[in-house]
């Protein structure tokens, strides 16, 4: 056995404790302070970031954490979590990882290809664990029917939510129907062959209500729909195979299946541990970086879905264009 091997074998057996630092404080960021608080005997919170001074403080205080306004005096971790707005992903992103810092990003993972690709490129240079924070993947319901819902027929979404007051750098399709974008991409397997679409702006100068249609080679079809101005919250997908019809609440984290045999049509609710999905998001993330894994949601699926919820943005305003 090699030295490095027998280095990265130590390392994983002595279970030691990732030290992590967290960039951007908040609505998603303390989400990500409270679950890394509680992962205590896999993580090591050295510190916090915020642009907000006194806001950074308060969490400091709060939960006893040395506080910094830049990242970039961020000292020696093993780690990154990065909850910053999207259009800064890339930059933050590419210090740690050229500090050859394992990076967690949330989703959407940059702004463009170009700098999706530029993250994918240094994690694969320096060895690095790169994972994009698409959290439903852990959600327990989807974990749950994932198994018996592969290559579907035909897909349902629906993702409403109140306008969030947050996230204005990017439209509804990027912040919200990525992550449905993402969940197809994976149950689907096939190469997309036809995006319509069409949204409009109420409330920002992008897109806050969004629906498009999916078709892929193998001939299934998804229909989308994404609000950010919804008086509710809505997070539900259902899915058609051959013999089954699959409804999920990721909300609720409920599931039922209804099975067609020959006696007809029957339901059957799929019992389900309820578990918080951001915290076995981040769980995965500290075990891949200890045990030199593969994440689950690594940067190139969160370039994939990336690459599908631009060309959705873009034919939404194409089509607004042409009706104008």
């Amino acid at each position: 056995m090699g030295f490095d091997n027998l280095q990265r074998l130590c390392y994983c057996c002595d279970m030691r404790k990732i030290n992590m630092a967290l960039v951007g404080c908040g609505f998603l960021g303390q989400r990500h302070l409270k679950c890394l608080h509680t992962l205590k005997n896999k993580a090591n919170i050295t510190a916090i970031c915020d642009h907000n001074v006194e806001h950074g403080r308060s969490l400091g205080k709060q939960y006893r954490l040395p506080v910094v306004q830049d990242y970039r005096d961020i000292g020696a971790v093993d780690a990154v979590s990065i909850c910053t707005p999207t259009v800064t992903h890339a930059e933050i992103a590419t210090h740690f990882l050229n500090k050859g810092i394992h990076t967690f990003v949330e989703k959407p993972i940059t702004y463009s290809l170009e700098e999706a690709d530029q993250l994918i490129r240094l994690a694969r240079q320096n060895n690095l664990k790169l994972q994009v924070g698409h959290v439903e993947r852990f959600n327990s319901a989807f974990t749950t029917i994932e198994p018996i819902a592969q290559n579907p027929l035909f897909v349902e979404c629906h993702r409403l939510n109140l306008f969030p007051n947050r996230s204005l750098d990017i439209g509804v399709v990027m912040d919200l129907m990525i992550h449905d974008i993402d969940i197809i991409l994976g149950l689907v397997k096939s190469p997309l062959k036809d995006i319509q679409a069409v949204g409009i702006n109420v409330l920002t100068d992008k897109e806050d209500i969004a629906n498009c249609r999916l078709t892929f080679a193998n001939g299934c079809v998804c229909n989308v729909t994404a609000s950010r101005i919804s008086p509710e919250v809505t997070r539900k997908i259902r899915m058609f195979t051959q013999n089954a019809y699959i409804s999920l609440d990721y909300a609720k984290q409920e599931a039922s299946i209804y099975m067609k045999d020959a006696r007809g049509i029957h339901k059957r609710n799929i019992p389900i541990e309820k578990e918080e999905p951001l915290k076995k998001e981040l769980e995965h993330f500290l075990d891949c970086v200890r045990e030199d894994n593969s994440p689950k949601v690594s940067g190139a699926e969160g370039r994939e879905a990336l690459k599908v919820a631009l060309d959705i943005t873009q034919k939404i305003w194409e089509h607004r264009q042409s009706i104008l």
